[in-house]
């Protein structure tokens, strides 16, 4: 009971992080909440990512890495590892974004590295995923990847990782790479974490 409960609150904050994700890149929102009021929206979902992403690598192959594991588990562990570490990533660079909004709105392009650097991390990790999901009946736990979930997380990944490069500010002009795909990307890529999180809710058995 107590595992269930805590992969329903794993899947609850990867359902409140992407929203927030998806919510920020919506045009509409960002021009009613401005440039503060996006950068708090994503450092909340960022959050909600790492304490998701914490939670899925403290269960992930039961406190990996260990000797004697097999396979499926010990890529498991890494791909809920190198999961926690891109959130962190995120953390950092959409707390700095956050700040740079409140002190200069019209300031562009802050906390780009880590924010490649945490696309980079989601990618590795949902690689490493799909390869823990070719022996999904040695996980410790057989419903902990799926590959419907494992694509979702793919595909979120890449969006991800074409809203960081869409977001990098060229330095001979000040102009984005290209806006349209920081923003679609951003919202592509939640929309994926989302469903994944939602098809991975757990029910809590009665009695």
């Amino acid at each position: 009971m107590p595992t269930v409960r805590r992969l329903r609150r794993e899947a609850w904050g990867f359902i409140v992080g992407s929203f927030c994700f998806i919510v920020g890149a919506v045009p509409n929102y960002a021009e009613w909440a401005g440039p503060v009021g996006v950068g708090i929206t994503f450092f909340v979902g960022s959050i909600f990512f790492t304490l998701a992403a914490f939670i899925q690598l403290s269960l992930s192959g039961r406190h990996l890495p260990r000797r004697g594991a097999n396979r499926a588990d010990r890529t498991d562990w890494w791909a809920a590892a190198v999961q926690f570490v891109g959130t962190l990533f995120f953390n950092w660079s959409t707390f700095w974004a956050m700040i740079a909004a409140f002190a200069d709105p019209t300031r562009m392009g802050v906390g780009w590295r880590p924010d490649a650097f945490g696309s980079i991390a989601f990618l590795v990790s949902s690689g490493l995923a799909m390869a823990a999901v070719n022996d999904r009946h040695e996980l410790w736990d057989t419903d902990a990847r799926t590959w419907h979930g494992t694509w979702l997380n793919m595909i979120g990944s890449v969006f991800f990782g074409l809203s960081a490069i869409g977001a990098y500010v060229l330095p001979d002009t000040g102009t984005y790479v290209n806006l349209l795909w920081a923003n679609l990307g951003t919202l592509l890529g939640g929309v994926c974490f989302l469903v994944a999180a939602l098809l991975s809710r757990r029910t809590i058995p009665k009695g």
